[in-house]
């Protein structure tokens, strides 16, 4: 409790740092000593004109391990929003994970998480850091819907349900955001020079230690679900949160039991029509409408607030049995995934490791392994997503 702050956002100035530097002062920065930080001094006096009151701003670069130890030493809770990780976002997490400051950050990039948890788990561990990555749209609706769906199996089968679908009923971004477009660029530029990224992309144990030797569904090709009556296409971010899905199975000790199977795709429809949909789905990038000449987006740059407000996503979370569907559980927001509703997940999530009942110790959580009941209870109160239920023996179709 002797910290200066209580969080440091670290990357204030890029354009989903500042959304999450946004939503935190607005909603917690009365009873919050929340301090802004980046690279650049100019930017970061810009940003905080925005905001009413004296906001405090550190000047860091990510390069600069000794200035990433000294931003992490003045806070308890470091939210790190600095795209590429994998070019910028090393340094932070081995100054968190040394000197016992947690950390959140709004990263999607599972290569590099994964160098992160070989590298600096032990020094977290020692230090009693917790490292909670993947805390946006990547991965919480998908990591808490998982979990909610497999709680509720247990509490009326007895049982969780041995095959899950994950299936986005309709999702509309806003567009492409330069630091999402310079991430991807990165990584297939790691990718031409290490071999094992493409291998490790498509593998859903990449992030377990212990592997299970269960074949998991391949979501890559588009195929025919009979017990949704729908067609379904590849869910552009699939590689990404099967992954952290099964890293919550293994970190809580398997409560969706060792022969849990799961994927995620989009559903485009019945019939004919739906079929045709598998094309419109692959052209929108699952819904997030990338459009072409994305490419040149900047880091910094993004969609207007007018077309994050416009967005929204429904996803549906299906327990199957004997071919038919038992279970459902929907996960939903009302504003854009990448920008909007990621920038509530992450401070939501931030306040919750800072401010609620997570008790678990030092090292690289899930979103869902370190704090599921107090994030569902919080997101709830803070009206952040809208979750339905719903269970019974009757098939969807």
């Amino acid at each position: 409790m002797g910290k200066e702050f209580d969080i440091i956002v670290f990357g204030a100035t890029g354009f989903t740092g500042s959304l999450i530097s946004e939503y935190l002062l607005k909603h917690y920065g009365n009873d919050c000593r929340i301090a802004l930080a980046g690279r650049s001094e100019d930017k970061l006096k810009a940003l905080a004109q925005g905001f009413e009151g004296d906001v405090p701003l550190i000047i860091g670069d990510a390069a600069d391990l000794d200035a990433m130890r000294s931003i992490a030493g003045r806070c308890r809770l470091v939210v790190a929003c600095t795209g590429p990780f994998i070019l910028y976002g090393s340094n932070m997490v081995q100054a968190c994970a040394e000197l016992g400051t947690d950390y959140v950050d709004v990263t999607g990039e599972v290569y590099w998480s994964g160098l992160m948890l070989n590298q600096h788990e032990q020094a977290a561990k020692d230090s009693g850091a917790r490292i909670i990555s993947f805390c946006g749209f990547d991965s919480v609706p998908s990591d808490l819907g998982v979990y909610l769906l497999q709680k509720k199996a247990v509490e009326k089968y007895g049982q969780p349900f041995e095959r899950v679908k994950m299936r986005v009923l309709d999702l509309r971004g806003a567009g492409a955001l330069g630091g999402s477009i310079a991430t991807m660029k990165a990584t297939m530029a790691r990718a031409a020079s290490e071999q094992d990224i493409p291998a490790f992309m498509a593998d859903p144990y990449g992030l377990c230690p212990d592997r299970l030797d269960i074949e998991q569904p391949n979501g890559r090709k588009p195929r025919f679900d009979e017990e949704l009556n729908s067609w379904a296409a590849p869910f552009l971010m699939q590689d990404i949160n099967t992954k952290i899905v099964h890293r919550t199975n293994w970190q809580l000790g398997y409560p969706y039991g060792t022969s849990f199977r799961y994927d995620e795709m989009c559903s485009t429809g019945p019939g004919e029509e739906g079929k045709a949909n598998i094309e419109r789905s692959i052209k929108t990038s699952s819904g997030f409408e990338i459009e072409e000449g994305a490419a040149d987006a900047a880091p910094g740059e993004g969609p207007a607030r007018e077309l994050q407000d416009a967005g929204y996503y429904s996803i549906a979370f299906y327990g199957i049995e004997n071919e038919q569907v038992k279970a459902e559980v929907n996960v939903a927001d009302d504003c854009d995934p990448g920008c909007a509703s990621t920038s509530k997940l992450v401070g939501e999530s931030a306040m919750c490791l800072l401010q609620d009942d997570v008790t678990v110790v030092g090292g690289f959580w899930t979103p869902v392994a370190a704090m599921a009941e107090p994030l569902y209870a919080r997101l709830q109160a803070e009206q952040t997503l809208q979750f339905t239920e719903r269970f019974n023996d009757a098939s969807v179709a």
